[in-house]
């Protein structure tokens, strides 16, 4: 049955009539037959064109590099916002260079301290946040490197190729990206840097700055005390006690030879007292100038003794100088320029000892302390200085006749160097010429 019906189609298509094939032939028009089934449509459609299927690795193929590239383009935008960035932190440390800040650190400290930000909480963002965005974004890559890899072995195995092209270009895009990555953090991490030592030693110069300042004030607060000049005080003991006395704050140190020279003024009676004594461990009495009951003015090196024809006790102004070497114990008093006495064999080859005290206006039994109201000081003391040497007779008389001033070098006259105790106190001081003409 099936084939009548297809041989009565290609009767009619192929000249079942004479008339229906001139006509045809006419139009110039062909026919072609095609078996059909039965329940087909006779209309004879064209067959679909066919379709080109693809595998499921090159879509993931495709969706990786599309992918990629929205990364690549992402770190491209944070390759720009880092350079932003450096430029910032780049404009900063020229402001820390220039000065710029100084005005505002202040009021940045302040922030500072209510907020509990850094002193540049200004910037965008903190680099080492950035480095380690930087550092996940390039691991990431690598996972996808990876991936790729994983799914190119996989094709390998089923058979499917994977163009050897794109994966050198990915490959080469990545090694370019991060290499940049890296530099970038590179850079970073040297701005950090600089930053931070240049932060550092800026506030290493404001700590110094004000620590001079701080030792500036320091100084001149104890320096005023309304003196023309910090040697032209004197230390004043007007009662006999055991707890007056005055303190030289410089320290002694070993000498084999000295000289003592002070201005004096005492009218106590019997005996002016101790103008000063040097006490070491060990050895209350290192050095002693003493004037106790009707005895004669003594002088003490390591507890020896040497009696000086000296006389100060009339209630005026004296110049006292006292000179001493270890080589033979060799010794010389002066009173107001002129030597009036000279010795030897007091305490010879004794070095004196350093480390100890110097007490104006009490003999010492221990280091600094036990004194006797009987051995104080009665009067006043002025211009008290030690050399570690002996000095000429020239030089005494320049200093009693007011034509020179010669500091000590081992224990200078200024007011910061002497503290006063127990009701002593300091007052300014005649000229020279006044105590010349008292004296």
């Amino acid at each position: 049955m099936l084939a009548f019906l297809a041989g009565v189609v290609c009767f009619f298509a192929f000249g079942g009539g004479g008339s229906v094939t001139r006509a045809e032939e006419e139009k110039s028009a062909r026919f072609v037959c095609t078996s059909i089934p039965i329940e087909a449509d006779p209309s004879c459609p064209l067959p679909p064109m066919p379709m080109q299927n693809t595998s499921p690795q090159e879509d993931d193929l495709r969706a990786t590099v599309i992918q990629l590239r929205e990364t690549i383009l992402q770190q491209k935008e944070t390759i720009v916002n880092q350079r932003e960035t450096i430029k910032e932190l780049t404009s900063k440390l020229n402001q820390c260079e220039n000065g710029d800040l100084k005005g505002s650190q202040g009021a940045r400290r302040k922030d500072y301290s209510k907020s509990g930000k850094d002193t540049m909480g200004d910037l965008p963002r903190d680099p080492s946040e950035t480095i380690d965005q930087l550092g996940r974004t390039m691991q990431a890559l690598k996972d996808r490197l990876e991936n790729l890899e994983q799914q190119q072995l996989r094709a390998n195995t089923s058979g499917a190729s994977f163009p050897n092209e794109l994966r050198d270009l990915l490959q080469r895009r990545l090694s370019d990206l991060e290499n940049q990555l890296l530099s970038k953090v590179a850079e970073l991490e040297d701005e950090k840097s600089l930053l931070y030592n240049e932060t550092t030693a800026h506030r290493q110069r404001t700590e110094n700055t004000l620590n001079s300042l701080l030792e500036r004030i320091t100084e001149l607060e104890k320096g005023t005390s309304g003196f023309k000049s910090p040697e032209d005080f004197k230390v004043s003991l007007p009662l006999r006690t055991n707890y007056l006395y005055g303190k030289i704050k410089k320290a002694m140190p070993e000498m084999y030879a000295f000289t003592v020279c002070m201005w004096l003024k005492s009218s106590a009676s019997p005996g002016i007292g101790t103008p000063f004594s040097y006490a070491v461990p060990g050895q209350a009495n290192e050095i002693v100038l003493i004037e106790w009951g009707n005895n004669p003015i003594e002088l003490l090196i390591n507890d020896k003794v040497a009696q000086l024809p000296l006389t100060v006790s009339d209630g005026r102004w004296h110049h006292i100088c006292i000179t001493w070497t270890t080589r033979d114990g060799l010794w010389e008093a002066y009173q107001d320029g002129e030597k009036l006495g000279t010795g030897e064999n007091l305490a010879p080859w004794h070095p004196i000892k350093p480390g100890g005290v110097i007490i104006l206006g009490q003999e010492q039994d221990t280091v600094g302390g036990r004194f006797d109201a009987t051995q104080a000081f009665v009067g006043e003391i002025s211009q008290f200085n030690i050399w570690d040497r002996v000095l000429s007779a020239q030089d005494i008389m320049k200093m009693a006749n007011c034509t020179s001033n010669m500091p000590g070098n081992v224990v200078p006259w200024i007011d910061n160097n002497v503290e006063v105790f127990g009701g002593a106190t300091k007052w300014a001081l005649e000229t020279c010429e006044e105590r010349i003409f008292e004296s």
